[in-house]
C-alpha cells in the first residue's frame, strides 16, 4: 500500500495545477437557485477529458459521471450550486472571480460545496488508472441541494439512473475528518388567522399577528426541553421567517404565517416535533391556528418536478462501522493526522443516503462549514488538492 500512496500522491502533485484551475473556474460560474446548467457543463467537460465512461445531464439536470461497471457501487456526492451572495456591497471582492490569499480561496461556493468536486472528479479518474476500482461503478454526482436536501439522490435512486449504492461519499465541508451523521430536520410553517380591519377602528378586527405572539414565545423558550443524543447532540427549534399578509400597512392583518426550522435529533419522530408545536398554541386560538409540514413540488431547471415532504430524518452509522473505518484508514494512509469521527451541524444530502434509503454514507471534504453562506466562503487550496488522494484510495479500502 506504501507504494500506491506514493503513486497517488504523486499523480495528485502532477494534477495540481489542473485541480486548482478546474476549481477556480467552476466557482466562477453562477449555480445559484439550483440553475446547474453552465457548471454542469464545465464539470462535464472534464470528466469527458479524464475518460469517464459516462457523462451525462439526469431528468432533474444534475451532471453526473460514471466509470467501470463492476457490481459495487459507489457514489460521490457533491452538491454545485449555492446560496445566493447576499448584499453585493457586502463583498470585499468579486464572489465568482474570487481571490487568493496566504493559500486560501475565497469565492461563493468555495466551501459549500464545489470544493470537493475536483478531488472527486480527478481522484476517481486517478483511482481506475491504478486498478483501485476493479469491481466497482464509481458515480461522479454534481447535484442541487441547497434548494431541497435530499432531493436529487432520491430521484438518482427512484427515477435516473434508477441505481442504489452500495456506499456514499459526502463532500460538504468535514475541515478533511471522517464525519458519519448529522441531526434530521422538519421544515413547518405556522398560519394564524384573523380579521381584517381599519387601523383606526382595529377594535372591530382581530389581528392574526397577536395570535402568533404567544407561539413564537414558547418556540424561544422550548430549546432546552427538547431531546438530546450523545452523539448527535442537542435538538434545535427557530422561528426562521415571518410574513404577514394586510390591505394595507394602516390595515388590522387577517393572516400571519412564521416558518419553522427543527433541528431533530434520535428519538425525536416528526409526529412528536409537530405536537410539540401544536401544543403551544393557546386554546381560545386552536380554530384559527394551524401547524402545518412544509412540502415541496418546485419544478427544477428543466421542469423536473419531484413532490416530497420536508421532513429530513437525523442519521448516523457507528464508529467501527465498515465504512468508517475505511475513510479514517484512508486518512492514515495519506499522512493526516489520527483524530475521531466526527459530525456536520448542518443538514446534508446525507438525510436521504442514509436517512431514508439506509445506504451507508460518510463524509470527508475540505473546507469548514462556519464559512458556509458567508462572505468568508472559503477552502484551503492545500486542503482541496489533498482531498484528492483520500477520494482516489478510498474505494480500494472498503471491505
Amino acid at each position: 500500500m506504501t507504494d500506491k500512496v506514493q503513486e497517488i500522491q504523486k499523480r495528485v502533485q502532477a494534477s495540481r495545477e489542473d485541480i486548482i484551475k478546474f476549481m477556480r473556474e467552476i466557482c466562477a460560474i453562477p449555480s445559484m437557485d439550483s440553475q446547474l446548467k453552465d457548471v454542469g457543463e464545465r464539470i462535464g467537460a472534464e470528466m469527458k477529458k479524464l475518460g469517464f465512461d459516462e457523462v451525462r445531464f439526469d431528468k432533474m439536470g444534475n451532471i453526473m459521471g460514471r466509470i467501470g461497471s463492476g457490481k459495487r457501487v459507489i457514489v460521490y456526492d457533491s452538491h454545485v450550486d449555492t446560496v445566493g451572495v447576499g448584499d453585493p456591497s457586502a463583498w470585499e471582492w468579486d464572489p465568482f472571480k474570487g481571490k487568493v490569499e496566504n493559500g486560501i480561496l475565497y469565492a461563493r461556493g468555495a466551501c459549500d460545496e464545489k470544493g470537493s468536486t475536483p478531488g472527486m472528479v480527478y481522484g476517481l479518474a486517478m483511482s481506475r488508472d491504478l486498478g483501485l476500482l476493479d469491481g466497482w461503478t464509481a458515480y461522479y454526482f454534481g447535484n442541487m441541494e441547497e434548494w431541497c436536501d435530499g432531493i436529487a439522490p432520491n430521484t438518482f435512486v427512484e427515477v435516473d439512473p434508477k441505481v442504489k449504492p452500495d456506499f456514499v461519499v459526502i463532500g460538504e465541508p468535514t475541515k478533511m475528518f471522517v464525519y458519519r451523521g448529522h441531526k434530521g430536520r422538519l421544515e413547518m410553517k405556522v398560519t394564524a388567522k384573523g380579521k381584517s380591519a381599519h387601523a383606526a377602528s382595529n377594535h372591530l378586527g382581530d389581528n392574526a399577528v397577536y395570535k402568533l405572539l404567544p407561539v413564537i414565545a414558547g418556540i424561544r423558550d422550548l430549546e432546552p426541553k427538547l431531546g438530546d443524543h450523545e452523539f448527535l447532540g442537542h435538538g434545535k427549534i427557530t422561528v426562521s421567517d415571518m410574513h404577514v399578509k394586510t390591505p394595507s400597512i394602516n390595515a388590522v392583518p387577517d393572516e400571519a404565517v412564521i416558518f419553522i426550522d427543527r433541528r431533530m435529533t434520535f428519538g425525536e419522530t416528526k409526529e412528536v416535533v409537530k405536537k410539540q408545536v401544536e401544543d403551544l398554541i393557546p386554546a381560545e386560538f386552536k380554530d384559527s391556528v394551524k401547524v402545518e409540514e412544509l412540502f415541496y413540488e418546485e419544478p427544477s431547471y428543466t421542469g423536473f418536478v419531484f413532490p416530497v415532504d420536508k421532513y429530513f430524518p437525523a442519521w448516523a452509522l457507528e464508529a467501527d462501522h465498515p465504512l468508517v473505518k475505511a475513510g479514517q484508514e484512508a486518512r492514515k494512509q495519506i499522512g493526516l493526522p489520527e483524530a475521531a469521527s466526527s459530525k456536520w451541524n448542518f443538514s446534508t444530502n446525507g438525510i436521504y443516503w442514509a436517512g431514508k434509503a439506509g445506504i451507508p454514507s460518510i463524509g470527508f471534504g475540505p473546507g469548514d462549514e462556519e464559512t458556509a453562506h458567508t462572505t468568508l466562503d472559503s477552502v484551503s487550496l492545500d486542503d482541496m488538492v489533498k482531498a484528492t488522494e483520500f477520494y482516489t484510495i478510498l474505494p480500494s479500502l472498503i471491505p
